[in-house]
């Protein structure tokens, strides 16, 4: 998907007033890999003021000392080919309320590289090395509180957290899913980027799927892969779990994905069914320009306010977060 003109021109919709926000840029070393870009949001102590960051203008409190101490620590991961920006609306509203977010830009599968964005088991290994930065390195990682770490993930992002909370996909249902399910979008991109004539692959190992335990609580978003996981993949999520379907959602369809996993968790979900949705509209709402840019990102069907959407998912994400991160 194009990402490209939607890092430079997003407007935070239902943040577009000032919130108070401090906002960093950074990059955290990964041993054997290219370092993790990522964005951080946190409670700051100077007041917001407009910010030119590339073409993106925004009220951040920039580079601004942190606020407060025993502080809770979101980690957000994106979809596939996606970036940091994403669900920077939600990310703001989090860190208004008294929350660290740390958004990677994960590596391989970014818009401005999408070279692994089929090594999808990478990715929460990433969400790892994330949180061990942010709670042994970071520079304020003294001021965060270790119990009050939750999770945000959207498509790719919502397998990613799935996973690292303890969930075991079978990745050997994606072939049979793909046969009777050819016009899928993710069917469509795995065939168009799997080499004719490749070698079947064999099975992944249970162990390449990294789990992290500091993870107490998870918002999912339109999960990618939902059906690969059954009951016995999600037997070890016994948090709590805030999930989100978008109605007419044409690129991840019912039931095989949001629904699977809503009824497959041990744990009833908190799950909403957003009417009248489709999959991107979980993405920040578009500016103007954006939308003339990137229609295919910024498109939402007729009556639907992508805007007034995000009001209410930052303040019930908001919410979900506070009430099981205490």
């Amino acid at each position: 998907m194009l990402r490209t003109a939607m890092a430079a021109l997003l407007c935070i919709a239902p943040a577009c007033h000032a919130l108070a926000a401090g906002f960093r840029q950074i990059a955290i070393a990964d041993p054997g890999n290219p370092p993790i870009e990522a964005d951080l949001w946190y409670p700051a102590s100077a007041p917001p003021v407009p910010v030119r960051i590339g073409l993106l203008h925004e009220s951040v409190a920039e580079n601004a000392p942190l606020a407060g101490s025993s502080l809770g620590l979101i980690v957000v991961s994106h979809g596939t080919g996606g970036d940091a920006w994403d669900h920077f609306d939600t990310a703001q509203a989090l860190a208004d309320a008294g929350f660290v977010v740390i958004a990677p830009a994960h590596t391989g599968d970014t818009f401005k590289d999408r070279s692994r964005f089929l090594s999808i088991w990478d990715r929460p290994r990433q969400l790892h090395r994330v949180l061990d930065y942010m709670l042994r390195e970071w520079p304020d990682h003294t001021r965060l509180d270790p119990d009050r770490v939750g999770a945000f993930g959207f498509s790719a992002g919502g397998f990613t957290v799935l996973v690292a909370a303890g969930g075991v996909p079978d990745m050997s249902r994606i072939a049979p899913h793909c046969r009777d399910h050819p016009t899928e979008w993710t069917c469509q991109m795995i065939a168009q980027h799997t080499p004719k004539n490749a070698p079947p692959q064999n099975p992944l190992p249970p162990t390449i799927w990294v789990h992290d335990a500091r993870i107490r609580t998870v918002v999912v978003a339109a999960p990618a892969l939902g059906y690969t996981f059954g009951k016995s993949g999600l037997a070890g999520i016994k948090m709590p779990v805030q999930l989100w379907r978008a109605e007419n959602d044409q690129i991840l369809p019912q039931p095989f994905y949001a629904q699977a996993v809503a009824d497959d968790l041990p744990v009833k979900p908190q799950y909403h069914v957003v009417p009248n949705a489709g999959h991107l509209d979980f993405l920040t709402p578009c500016s103007a320009e954006l939308a003339k840019v990137a229609p295919d990102i910024c498109s939402s069907a007729p009556g639907f306010d992508r805007m007034a959407f995000h009001r209410e998912l930052d303040k019930d994400v908001v919410a979900f977060f506070r009430a099981n991160l205490q």
